[in-house]
């Protein structure tokens, strides 16, 4: 019950931000009135059975004209919505939980672009707890406010819905406990119009009893290219079962979060807001963690680099401002045994003046307005992508990240950001890097403008939505096609 006390008071402080933004957002939407005087190309290729969307050009390459020409090109009037053609259309969405988490956040964004082009929509949860959770309650009603059907994934309106459905959208490996347990006999009739959205990078996940049914679903999305390579040669070698035709959809900021990162007003006001809460000072300079703490996380390594950098610095004299650490993603009722461990690493290098926890919370934006440097540290394989990143990197911020996953293809190394090896090897290399961005407050900010253009050029949601849109198409075709034969 602590863990779910913590995320639930995470809700009700998140009620506070969005007021805040909104009256910013008018005030200043009034100013530009007053001052203003006024897809990525989505391409299919197939190679080893990983059909890449959007493929990217290379830096520095193509588009013709200034980097504000291309930046002014993406902000003219927006064209019809590539969604369109889901108006009507009824898709039955299957998540494995319903927490504050990054794949069960990322489908209810869906069901809101779906919602959005007059889509049917249904809910299910395959995995909730016995006794009555918060959060679940929160975000079932946020839902429900928006025209989304939830329920319960056992009974007999899910299987209904299934049989009668459009589509079927699998969210994350473990949902395929669901396809058994809820179709049965079933299952083969709704396996050609199954769309498997996937997100896992750890080896825990390659089980049979989530995947067996994989080879014959419509089609696998994955956020990133180095995942779906890693799925495609993992299910091969260790289930021995083969991918179906894979499509890698790269993510895009909301509509709502860019407005806040293009909003000086807000981001400075924000920005005081948070500093005084932290005990922190304008002029201070703030290297990020936003995350779920976990050891796969990185957030050990990254506090043991965060304290190298300051040995470094002392060491060297360094004239820089003063740096602090702020871990976003802590649970403060529930300590689980590695966020001990953090806290006793800080203690005992007496840094409890520079290292700030934070509660885990659905608002990151406020943070984001109110730091100077990201640090994605995940280990092993890094993210499947790392939504954060691009989020960061719209409040033009640089990101230090492990050269691993989906983060290699978000991060440009030395333009956007600086990468760093994972595991202990990453340790003093993360350390100088964060020494060396303290050190130089104009690469911090060329970098920040650099990933703010990046972000603009291809990962914002109506880049997201087109990507999505290809692949929607093309599984609604196999299902046409399947229903026919």
């Amino acid at each position: 019950m602590g863990k779910q006390s913590s995320a639930w008071i995470a809700i009700k402080q998140k009620r506070r931000w969005p007021l805040m933004i909104l009256i910013l957002l008018s005030l200043s939407t009034a100013m530009a009135f007053l001052i203003r005087s006024t897809f990525d190309s989505c391409t299919i290729s197939s190679s080893n059975n990983v059909s890449h969307f959007a493929r990217e050009k290379k830096d520095g390459e193509g588009g013709g004209g200034s980097t504000d020409d291309r930046l002014n090109r993406n902000a003219r009037a927006p064209s019809p919505n590539p969604l369109d053609f889901m108006k009507s259309r009824l898709v039955l969405l299957v998540s494995h939980e319903l927490t504050l988490s990054g794949g069960p956040l990322l489908l209810m964004e869906l069901a809101f672009l779906l919602r959005g082009v007059g889509a049917e929509v249904v809910w299910v949860t395959n995995q909730k707890p016995i006794e009555a959770d918060n959060v679940i309650h929160s975000l079932e009603h946020k839902m429900l406010d928006r025209g989304v059907q939830v329920y319960s994934a056992k009974g007999q309106e899910a299987l209904n819905t299934a049989l009668k459905a459009d589509l079927v959208i699998l969210n994350t490996a473990v949902a395929g406990k669901w396809l058994d347990a809820v179709l049965k006999e079933n299952v083969a009739q709704v396996l050609p119009k199954v769309l498997w959205w996937i997100h896992e990078m750890r080896g825990h996940y390659f089980k049979l009893e989530y995947v067996k049914h994989l080879p014959f679903v419509a089609g696998a999305m994955i956020d990133s290219h180095t995942t779906a390579n890693y799925w495609k040669n993992r299910t091969h070698e260790r289930l021995g079962i083969k991918m179906p035709e894979t499509y890698v959809v790269h993510l895009g900021n909301s509509e709502e979060l860019m407005e806040v990162a293009e909003n000086r007003v807000a981001k400075r006001v924000l920005r005081e807001h948070v500093r005084e809460s932290l005990g922190v000072r304008n002029e201070d300079l703030v290297f990020a963690f936003i995350n779920s703490v976990s050891r796969g996380k990185g957030q050990d390594l990254f506090l043991r680099s965060f304290n190298e950098g300051l040995q470094l610095i002392r060491e060297r004299k360094l004239q820089v401002p003063s740096i602090h650490a702020v871990i976003v993603g802590s649970d403060m009722n529930a300590q689980t045994k590695f966020e001990t461990e953090l806290r006793n690493f800080v203690s005992q290098k007496n840094i409890q003046d520079r290292v700030h926890f934070v509660n885990k919370t659905l608002t990151v934006a406020p943070y984001l307005a109110s730091i100077d440097v990201l640090v994605q540290n995940s280990q092993a394989r890094g993210e499947c992508f790392g939504r954060i990143t691009i989020e960061a990197m719209a409040f033009r911020l640089p990101v230090l990240g492990t050269a691993a996953g989906g983060t290699m293809e978000i991060v440009v190394n030395g333009t956007t950001g600086l990468l760093h090896p994972v595991g202990k090897e990453g340790v003093s290399p993360l350390a100088n890097n964060i020494v060396q961005l303290a050190r130089n407050v104009e690469r911090r900010l060329t970098m920040g403008k650099k990933g703010y253009e990046r972000v603009k050029e291809r990962f914002l949601e109506h880049h997201m939505s087109e990507r999505i849109a290809l692949v929607l198409k093309e599984v609604l075709h196999k299902a046409k096609r399947h229903s026919h034969s």
